[in-house]
């Protein structure tokens, strides 16, 4: 966002004006302004610890406003913590005076919806359960308001395509927000009731020990992602010849499942899954990994035993899921010839299906110092002629929708190729896995 498109500064600026428009019934409404500055100054504080400590958002406070004070007035709550936190990249006065537009927007938008079903009654009173209702709508329309803006910011800033834009925000937000709806209720209940203020800023106590688990998780999360780059590293200084392989593999993973209308926790284990899928090379000899000369039948046993070495190294890493399936099983072929166990059609994980087709494809269109790159349309071609017996026809076509939307760039993954290459290797992965492996 640091060359912020002429468009998104506009879309920033609208956003501002019907933040600003939101606070003009703040004269005529009778606004206990004492309330007002202190859950601004809780938010502001509690937004700066989070931050700079956690990182993320931390919402109980504007929610517990928009559950106690009128909608204008809540609007104002996070302003201060908004415009006076710091930016993490430029223009920073613009991504302030966003963030702030934003939030005065979502927690007017929240306001609306609880105080029209007459939660601030129920809050005064105890109402229980009904006190739910209201907070559950607050809830939605604060998600709602939150993605649709998120989503504009993506399209006009970020240049993401439309249809991708605003998938999933609304759903990824609904679990955290409504945990944290439920920490506002509680202290805007426990603020008016006898034990007042002081006792509703207890409830932030079990929520910042909470954040803390959870922001425990995140680093642990990224521990693996960058074991898991130092995996595709090892792999790609053992075998030269498909550096960079393994990054484009999940790329295409990537494009393919996002066609399938896979949700994104999964488009992120197929993004790992075609990462990681020849990371069992590390057990392989490297002399037969840059052997020029033919196999023999015992040098292709031992190649083929990849996927399973690969298995073997990432079990214990939780949070791949079905990649671990994907790495097992991604030389598997549809017609029940492939790898390591011979599993036919439906017996192969989807995710293996998906990685077998991004590995093919990227072999075919990479250029690499035993062979030249295929078109891309020549390598489509290759695999819709083995569609139904290789791959999955299904997610052939999946990846050829997503060429034709998004394109794809080959690159050469080694040295020059020599003047009269042989013919490019079939269909079904890197060098070692379809020229010599295949059968």
């Amino acid at each position: 966002m640091e060359a912020v498109p002429a468009r998104a500064r506009v879309y920033v600026a609208s956003a501002a004006l019907g933040a600003l428009l939101c606070l003009l019934p703040l004269p005529g409404l009778r606004t206990p302004w004492w309330a007002v500055a202190l859950l601004a100054a809780l938010y502001a504080a509690c937004e700066h610890v989070v931050r700079r400590r956690l990182g993320g958002t931390f919402y109980p406070v504007l929610l517990a406003g928009a559950f106690l004070l009128p909608p204008p007035a809540a609007a104002l709550v996070p302003l201060p913590g908004a415009l006076l936190s710091p930016a993490a990249h430029r223009p920073q006065s613009l991504r302030r005076i966003w963030r702030a537009a934003e939030l005065a927007l979502t927690v007017w938008g929240a306001g609306w919806a609880h105080w029209g079903l007459g939660g601030r009654d129920a809050v005064v009173g105890s109402d229980f359960p009904y006190a739910l209702l209201p907070c559950a709508a607050a809830v939605l329309a604060f998600c709602g308001v939150l993605a649709l803006l998120d989503g504009g910011i993506l399209a006009l800033a970020e240049q993401v395509p439309a249809r991708r834009a605003w998938r999933g925000l609304f759903s990824r937000s609904l679990a955290p927000v409504a945990v944290h709806g439920l920490a506002g209720l509680m202290m805007a209940v426990l603020w008016r009731s006898p034990y007042g203020p002081v006792a509703a800023l207890l409830v932030l106590l079990p929520m910042c020990v909470s954040w803390w688990v959870f922001a425990q998780y995140h680093r642990e999360r990224a521990a693996h992602q960058a074991t898991i780059r130092a995996l595709v590293q090892a792999v790609d200084i053992k075998d030269g010849y498909t550096r960079g392989h393994s990054e484009r593999v999940g790329r295409a993973s990537v494009m393919i499942a996002r066609e399938l209308g896979m949700d994104d926790e999964r488009v992120e284990v197929l993004r790992f899954a075609g990462i990681l899928h020849d990371v069992g090379k590390l057990g392989v000899p490297t002399r037969l990994l840059r052997k020029d000369g033919p196999l023999t039948p015992e040098e292709r046993r031992i190649i083929e035993l990849h996927p399973e070495y690969g298995h073997e190294m990432v079990r214990g890493i939780s949070f791949l899921g079905e990649a671990r399936a994907a790495i097992l099983h991604h030389h598997e072929r549809i017609d029940g010839t492939g790898y390591p166990y011979g599993l036919a059609g439906s017996q192969i994980p989807q995710s293996a299906r998906v990685v077998a087709v991004a590995d093919a494809f990227d072999a075919m269109t990479s250029t690499r110092s035993y062979s030249r790159a295929r078109p891309v349309p020549a390598a489509v071609a290759e695999l819709r002629r083995c569609a139904g017996r290789h791959f999955d026809a299904r997610v052939v076509d999946a990846l050829t929708r997503a060429l034709a939307r998004e394109g794809w760039h080959a690159t050469v993954t080694a040295e020059s190729p020599p003047p009269d290459p042989p013919p490019a290797p079939r269909p079904g992965g890197d060098r070692h896995s379809a020229e010599r492996a295949a059968p």
